[in-house]
């Protein structure tokens, strides 16, 4: 047992060092040979890759032992009961959970605040600041939940994804006419910033046990594009947010 997770733990190591060896290539050809500077503070820096490569180990090999089995394993046996109420009302709970635990979207809500602060949009005041990254973040829980729900959906029916990937970019286009354009670009990056470190294991893990539990679905097909969804709906929300402030 304690063999096997030293090899995995190992393996993903190596794996991580594998993947952060571009991004310190680019960093130390640009900072040597463009800038033809020194590296400031080489030990701190390469402490800090350390860390960076055993967080990234723990975090993808606690994926892969965790996150994905348990998302699949609900999945399941939420199919096999054939309760639809009950299925969305996870796949609700589930979108609206993770996009609120997700640091990214903290990082962004907190900072779009003190910019809306500054630029005159809200009072300049901690209950004020607070009050706009708290709701922005809400907004955009709200927003992911809907779309895992209408993903969820669109699974256990067979709805053809194209079809609701363009209607929602042709209203998000029609809503960048008319929202204030100091949300817009907030509303954009809220759409990416949710697809990231939780969400994207679990939803994934979601769709596909999903379409696997479910007869005439392919998980390849069917089982994919819930993350598309969690993209698409923060810019409509937000957009929305904007206009209603």
């Amino acid at each position: 047992m304690v063999k096997n997770l030293i090899k995995n733990l190992t393996s993903s190591l190596l794996e991580s060092l594998r993947d952060l060896a571009p991004i310190l290539a680019v960093i130390t050809f640009f900072q040597l040979v463009i800038l033809q500077e020194h590296i400031p503070d080489l030990p701190a820096l390469l402490g800090g890759i350390f860390l960076v490569a055993i967080g990234l180990t723990l975090f993808v090999y606690g994926l892969r032992i965790g996150l994905f089995p348990i998302g699949e394993s609900m999945a399941h046996s939420f199919a096999g009961k054939g309760s639809l109420f009950w299925i969305l009302v996870f796949a609700f709970a589930l979108g609206f959970g993770t996009t609120i635990a997700e640091p990214a979207l903290i990082a962004v809500g907190n900072e779009a605040a003190v910019v809306a602060a500054d630029g005159g949009m809200i009072a300049s005041t901690p209950e004020s600041i607070k009050n706009y990254a708290d709701g922005l973040r809400f907004t955009v829980a709200l927003s992911v939940g809907l779309a895992i729900v209408i993903g969820v959906l669109r699974i256990i029916r067979g709805w053809p994804i194209q079809y609701l990937i363009i209607s929602g970019y042709i209203c998000v286009v029609i809503m960048t006419i008319f929202a204030p354009p100091w949300i817009i670009g907030i509303a954009y990056d809220s759409g990416g910033v949710t697809t990231s470190t939780i969400t994207v294991p679990l939803v994934t893990a979601l769709g596909v046990g999903l379409a696997t539990s479910i007869r005439g679905r392919n998980p390849m097909t069917d089982g994919f594009g819930l993350i598309a969804f969690a993209s698409l709906t923060p810019m409509i929300f937000v957009m929305g947010y904007g206009m209603l402030l």
